[in-house]
C-alpha cells in the first residue's frame, strides 16, 4: 500500500467534547458551538485563529455552512466530510492532511451529530438507489452474524460465547459509569445482560450500541510549533483509511470472522507508526464496539489477540481497564451512544484525556508505566462491505 504516512508533523494541541445523550434541549447548532469553544479554551486560542476547519456529520447538516452560520466564521474555508460511521475520523484526517501540506497553520476538525430528534433509531439518512442486489437487513442482524460464525470457525460453545460477548458490555457500562460524559452512567449486572430481550440473532439490547447526541472537536498545528500552545501536546503518529470493495456478503470464501478493511488500514497504521507490537506497544486502544461480536472481532484484526483466543483474553480481563492493554477505557459506543460525525473525534478525545493523564477515576495504568501511544478505530458499513480508520498518537516524539 502506498501509505507514506506523516508521522510526527502535526499535534493536537486542544480539544473539546459535549456531554452524548439525548439532548432534547440542545440543537446541532448548540453543540457545535459548545465542542469547538472547548476545544479553542483547551488550546489557549481564538476562533479568529484557526485558518480552516473540517466539519464531519453524516445527516445533521449540508455543506459548510453548518458550522460557520452557528461559530459566524467570517470567510474562511469549511470542508463537510462524511465517510459513513468513520465520519469524525474522516474530518480529523483531512484535517490533519491540511497542515502537514503546509497549507494552513492552524485548523480545526469537529463532527456532529443529533440524532434523536429524527424520530427514527439509527442513521438518520436514506439509502442511496441501487440495483436490487444489496441485502436489505438491518444493522443489528448483519452484525450479528459474526457470533455464530466466530463461535464455529474457533470452536467456541454458544454459551460461553454467549459470556464472552455479555463481559464485553459489562467491561464498557463498567468503565462507562466512570465517564460524565458518557450517556449511561451505570454499571450493568452481567444476568441483565445475558438475560436482555433478543434484536438480532443472539444479539441482545445490551449487546447493541445506543443512539445519541454529541459533539467533539480537536485543534491541530504543526508538531514544531505545539509547544507554544500547550506542555502536553498529541503528535499524530498515523492515520490510515480503507475503503474495501465490498465483496463479502457476495463472496463463498468470506466467513464472517473478520473484517479485512480493519486488517489493512491496522497495517498501515502500524507500518506508518514504527509499531510492530501493537499489544504491547499501546497504552490503549478506543474501537468501534457498535455491537459486542464487532469488539470481539476488532481484538483479533487490530492484532490485540491471536486468530481464535480473543474470546479467552476477553474472559480473562485482559482489555479491562485495569488490564494488560485496555479498550474502550472511556466506555465507548456502548456507554456513548453513536452519533456518526462525533464518535471518532469522542475517540480521540479519550486519548487526549488518558494520554495526559487527566482521566481521573478510569485513568490507565499504563501510562504511569511509560506507555505514550494511544489507538482509535472507527468501521462503517457492514461486515464484508465496509471502510476502516486507525489512528495513533502519542505524547513523545520518536
Amino acid at each position: 500500500m502506498a501509505s507514506h504516512g506523516i508521522r510526527d508533523k502535526v499535534a493536537i494541541i486542544g480539544m473539546g467534547c459535549t456531554n452524548f445523550g439525548e439532548h432534547w434541549d440542545k440543537s446541532t447548532d448548540d453543540m457545535l458551538i459548545e465542542s469547538s469553544d472547548a476545544a479553542l479554551k483547551n488550546a489557549g486560542i481564538s476562533l479568529d485563529d484557526v485558518d480552516a476547519f473540517w466539519l464531519g456529520t453524516m445527516g445533521s447538516g449540508l455543506s459548510g455552512l453548518t458550522l460557520s452560520r452557528p461559530l459566524r466564521i467570517q470567510h474562511k474555508p469549511v470542508t463537510h466530510v462524511e465517510n459513513y460511521c468513520a465520519t469524525g475520523s474522516e474530518a480529523f484526517r483531512n484535517a490533519c492532511y491540511a497542515v502537514a501540506s503546509g497549507a494552513y497553520d492552524v485548523v480545526m476538525a469537529i463532527g456532529v451529530e443529533k440524532l434523536k430528534d429524527s424520530g427514527y433509531s439509527g442513521l438518520v439518512v436514506s439509502a442511496p438507489a441501487d440495483d436490487g442486489t444489496k441485502a436489505t437487513v438491518t444493522a443489528p442482524a448483519s452484525f450479528s452474524l459474526l457470533a455464530p460464525a466466530y463461535a464455529n470457525k474457533y470452536g467456541v460453545d454458544e454459551a460461553e460465547l454467549k459470556d464472552v460477548l455479555t463481559r464485553i458490555a459489562w467491561k464498557n457500562h463498567r468503565n462507562g459509569a466512570l465517564n460524565p460524559r458518557a450517556q449511561f452512567k451505570k454499571e450493568v449486572p452481567m444476568e441483565t445482560i445475558a438475560c436482555s430481550p433478543l434484536v438480532a440473532g443472539p444479539l441482545g439490547i445490551f449487546d447493541c450500541s445506543g443512539v445519541s447526541d454529541g459533539s467533539a472537536a480537536a485543534i491541530i498545528v504543526r508538531a514544531e510549533d505545539a509547544h507554544k500552545y500547550t506542555d502536553k501536546p498529541l503528535y499524530v503518529k498515523a492515520l490510515s483509511f480503507v475503503a474495501g470493495p465490498a465483496t463479502g456478503p457476495i463472496d463463498p470464501a468470506y466467513d464472517y470472522t473478520t473484517f479485512d478493511e480493519v486488517v489493512h488500514s491496522a497495517d498501515d497504521a502500524y507500518s506508518q507508526a514504527g509499531i510492530t507490537d501493537p499489544r504491547a506497544e499501546l497504552a490503549m486502544a478506543e474501537v468501534h464496539d457498535c455491537f459486542t461480536p464487532t469488539e470481539l472481532v476488532l481484538m483479533e484484526d487490530l492484532g490485540f489477540a491471536e486468530r481464535g483466543t480473543a474470546w479467552k483474553e476477553v474472559l480473562s480481563g485482559t482489555y479491562d481497564l485495569d488490564g494488560e492493554l485496555p479498550v474502550n477505557p472511556d466506555g465507548g459506543l456502548k456507554s456513548f451512544g453513536h452519533p456518526i460525525g462525533a464518535s471518532g473525534l469522542r475517540m480521540l478525545f479519550e486519548c487526549w484525556t488518558q494520554l495526559r493523564g487527566e482521566a481521573g477515576a478510569r485513568q490507565i495504568k499504563s501510562i504511569a508505566g511509560g506507555k505514550t501511544k494511544a489507538l482509535t478505530h472507527n468501521l462503517g458499513g457492514a461486515p464484508g462491505a465496509c471502510v476502516s480508520f486507525v489512528s495513533v498518537v502519542g505524547t513523545e516524539l520518536d
